[in-house]
């Protein structure tokens, strides 16, 4: 009897589990894809691109410059007096750590700055995708999964959404 009662809360508890489970609306956002493709993310990577050009170019000047030093090194070198080819190689040591030490910097500044553009882009998704949950009532969206079918993709809605604003 006993046995009977316990097998019947079992089955009227896993019904009634499933019948929550049919109602709840989940959805997907592809964070990747929106951080890459979003029109909002491609502004702020032309933004960055335009703001890092000038620095960009004179790095390009540099390393021509260290380029050409070292080819007239290689060229000229034997042909040279040693304190003529001693201070070619110390300026072209110098050159190149005036060189490295620009590039480093300049990575950790568009790092740095990259960084502050996709944080904000990523608090403006946030928010979009509280805004779409709460207006389309859905239960729960989450940003990974290892399958999703493509009825509840709202990736596009989202990156709609933020187009807009």
């Amino acid at each position: 009897m006993k046995l009977k009662m316990l097998a019947s809360l079992i089955l009227a508890t896993a019904f009634a589990a499933t019948s929550a489970v049919a109602d709840t609306k989940i959805g997907f956002v592809n964070t990747e894809k929106l951080l890459r493709e979003a029109p909002l993310s491609v502004a702020a990577q032309k933004k960055l691109e335009r703001e890092f050009a000038a620095r960009q170019q004179d790095l390009q000047k540099l390393a021509k410059q260290a380029r050409d030093l070292q080819s007239q090194l290689d060229k000229d070198g034997v042909t040279m007096s040693d304190s003529e080819r001693k201070n070619k190689e110390r300026e072209l040591g110098n050159h190149s750590r005036e060189l490295q030490r620009k590039e480093r910097e300049f990575r950790e500044d568009l790092n740095l700055r990259r960084n502050e553009e996709l944080g904000q882009i990523q608090e403006r998704a946030r928010k979009t995708i509280q805004d779409i949950a709460r207006s389309e009532k859905f239960d729960l969206i989450v940003e990974q999964a290892v399958f999703v079918d493509s009825k509840i993709d709202i990736t596009d809605r989202v990156m709609k959404a933020l187009g807009g604003k």
